[in-house]
């Protein structure tokens, strides 16, 4: 689907845009691949290892609407991926991450539409499942722009969707890469928020795998959930250093015990199709998704269903996750 086609990334040089930029130069033939993002070490880095007569990198902000709109100009796809996530960080930075995370979701919104873009994914997170944290809260405001914007598009023919997963491994500013670092270090006790804690884990290749998926299935207004297992802090902690003390440090700031990716309250509006769940809008603006051939070949969700980290029928185990850091960190 990608062949021919000009594809925008925004935060394309984080861990998942790189990825995904590996992927499209790699298994497709997209006539340009656009990179933007503000940080010009990371383009200037990104660029010694990925590069190529389609590649092009754009310094911009996704909080300025008209750099969005230079960037979109005849551009196909476009994939949503710049935020700011770290949970304690906007905690005590909230505006900050507001401006970036909120208003520069409209202002994506606002050039896709304006510049025609066919199809727009945005990556979002199970923190914006019920939030107790204001990047969730953020994310979950993104989210209903981006699934609202279908009813702004009207005969234009920019339709958004939105694919929404949990931790990924290896990925910068998560817990395995502190737990290896700590290793490296020779530390022999690493900090436990909570023992009990659950997340979902899936690899950088499965999300933009699955990205890619939805991007080709998407009507618009889906928010996709993809079925990935979940795993207990402790085994994550024996699985990086085998034997290892833990030091139970407590719960930061916004974080929850367990993850969700799909309330209880979504059960009704939602999906079950063999390797994802589709959760469709609340309210019917966008009747053509429920006649598609796709979200016709689901099944409705029973009453009281929700998806959780800790009640998930998959689970990765230690020797599992070992062998996944072995073959995607």
């Amino acid at each position: 689907m990608f062949d021919g086609k000009t594809v925008l990334i925004t935060g394309g040089t984080g861990s998942f845009g790189q990825q995904m930029t590996r992927t499209l130069i790699t298994h497709y033939k997209p006539k340009k691949v656009i990179v933007y993002s503000r940080d010009e070490l990371k383009q200037y880095e990104m660029q010694q290892e990925v590069d190529g007569p389609q590649m092009r990198y754009f310094i911009g902000d996704v909080r300025d609407v008209n750099r969005l709109k230079m960037a979109m100009r005849e551009v196909d796809y476009v994939i949503h991926a710049a935020a700011l996530k770290h949970v304690p960080i906007a905690e005590y930075n909230p505006l900050e991450c507001i401006k970036t995370n909120i208003d520069g979701a409209q202002n994506v919104i606002t050039a896709a539409l304006e510049c025609g873009v066919e199809k727009v994914i945005a990556l979002s997170t199970d923190k914006a499942c019920n939030p107790i944290n204001l990047y969730g809260a953020t994310k979950l405001a993104s989210d209903k722009l981006f699934i609202a914007a279908n009813n702004l598009a009207g005969d234009k023919r920019t339709r958004f969707s939105v694919v929404r997963y949990g931790n990924v491994v290896g990925s910068r500013g998560s817990v395995i890469p502190l737990f290896k670092k700590l290793a490296a270090q020779g530390v022999t006790e690493l900090p436990i928020t909570d023992a009990r804690m659950t997340r979902f884990w899936i690899t950088l290749e499965q999300g933009v795998d699955f990205v890619i998926k939805s991007m080709d299935r998407m009507y618009g207004g889906e928010v996709f959930v993809p079925k990935i297992p979940s795993m207990n802090i402790i085994d994550l902690a024996e699985a990086i250093v085998p034997g290892c003390s833990k030091k139970v440090v407590g719960i930061r700031p916004g974080e929850k015990l367990h993850e969700t990716m799909i309330p209880i309250d979504a059960a009704h509006n939602t999906r079950e199709f063999d390797d994802y769940y589709m959760v469709v809008p609340a309210f019917n603006f966008w009747k053509g998704l429920k006649n598609s051939e796709e979200y016709k070949r689901g099944k409705p969700c029973a009453d009281g269903f929700s998806y959780r980290s800790d009640s998930n029928s998959e689970w990765l185990l230690k020797d599992d996750l070992v062998m996944m850091l072995k073959e995607h960190v």
